[in-house]
């Protein structure tokens, strides 16, 4: 999917207005905890700035619900903040989006000048995907570009009523965005074989498009997380009080059909009497969770079986953790896979969201071929989907 890019349009002495993806997780103190998103979008605002341009940043932040008091920590200023920091240039935010203050910010802008401008979803044109909201925000700029891969999906004001309202030649995505469809083209047209899927998280229901649509590109599909017991119930396997979504057995028993011997499920377990990091474990070998007992990560011989096969692998994509990652005692099994990645000659390909942030906890994100920086954008991506957002760029 070759789109127009920030290079083919005309940036000297422009105002741009680039839609980044900043929402990145807090600190209780509101400093921003991981700036990985913030530094994903340097090299479009470095090439933008080298070329002339000022820049007007427009990002959501969290779930703001219209109350002014609980919306209070998702401003925009500490986010700026991180920004002039790693940009090295002055940042200069302003404390809203399409009103008098953000037109006079922007309307005084000259070459090299940035701006970030206030949550937009504290506009509630933003998620309505507003017609005046959208062009008073495409009335603060000359040119477009679209940078938030993460946001991707979402048919909201910024993302595609706004470059609407520019003529085509000034409508483009940004370094960031290019590289994500560049691995979705790679990923779903001739990957490197042979290509391995580890597919966990909790649900079967979010991840059964994915797993329709990757089944005839992979050559093994390899489950992980509370989705492994939905399989294994479905198999008429006991499965103790693990997490199981019963009104899913019958469509989990059709892709067990239809995958074959490609879809892998675990041989053994690590399974937990409670969900506290505290509880009591035990290894369970075999596909039987006892009465009590909850499957909460993959066992020691099912994370050396996966790594195995990452190892022998050409491609490799990984959407959804293995187990509870977040408390030590049951972090093995998504620990254990993302070290044979790093490990593997194969292209890994890491699918945003829970599963990025567990790499990056563990440390290995910069031994990763890529870590997407959008999860829902990455899975409905994977599915096959399409989005408005970049329907509304122009193709090369």
């Amino acid at each position: 999917m070759a789109k127009q890019t920030i290079r083919e349009i005309d940036l000297k002495g422009r105002k741009v207005l680039i839609r980044v993806d900043f929402n990145v997780p807090l600190k209780k103190d509101g400093a921003v905890a991981d700036d990985r998103r913030i530094k994903a979008a340097l090299p479009t605002l470095n090439h933008a700035l080298a070329a002339g341009a000022s820049l007007i940043l427009v990002s959501h932040l969290g779930r703001p619900t219209g109350d002014a008091a609980t919306d209070a920590p998702f401003k925009m200023d500490r986010v700026a903040e991180r920004l002039q920091a790693v940009l090295g240039r002055p940042v200069k935010k302003v404390n809203d989006t399409v009103g008098a203050e953000a037109r006079a910010a922007c309307s005084s802008l000259r070459p090299g000048d940035v701006v970030v401008l206030e949550n937009v979803r504290f506009n509630p044109g933003e998620k309505k995907g507003d017609p005046t909201f959208a062009a008073q925000l495409a009335g603060l700029a000359d040119a477009y570009v679209n940078d938030a891969f993460g946001t991707c999906h979402r048919d909201e004001a910024s993302m595609v009523a706004v470059p609407e309202r520019f003529e085509r030649s000034r409508r483009a995505i940004g370094f960031l965005v290019e590289k994500e469809l560049k691995i979705l083209d790679a990923l779903l047209g001739k990957p490197k074989k042979p290509m391995i899927a580890l597919m966990g998280g909790a649900k079967v229901s979010d991840k059964i498009l994915v797993i329709e649509n990757l089944l005839p590109r992979v050559d093994h599909l390899l489950i992980g997380g509370a989705m492994t017991y939905t399989f294994l119930k479905a198999q008429g396997h006991a499965t103790g009080k693990s997490r199981v979504e019963a009104d899913r057995l019958d469509e989990a028993r059709k892709l067990l059909e239809k995958a074959g011997d490609k879809l892998v499920l675990p041989i053994d377990h690590l399974t937990a009497q409670t969900l506290d990091a505290t509880a009591r474990t035990e290894v369970v070998s075999g596909n039987e969770i006892p009465e009590g007992w909850i499957g909460i990560d993959i066992g020691p011989a099912t994370a050396e079986d996966y790594a195995a096969r990452i190892a022998a692998a050409g491609t490799v994509v990984w959407n959804g953790p293995m187990g509870k990652f977040e408390d030590e005692p049951f972090r093995h099994g998504t620990e254990r896979i993302a070290q044979a990645m790093t490990r593997s000659n194969a292209i890994t390909v890491v699918g945003g969201g829970e599963t990025a942030e567990a790499v990056e906890q563990f440390g290995l994100a910069d031994k990763m071929a890529h870590v997407s920086t959008g999860g829902g954008a990455f899975l409905e991506s994977l599915e096959g989907k399409t989005f408005n957002s970049l329907k509304v760029i122009p193709d090369l």
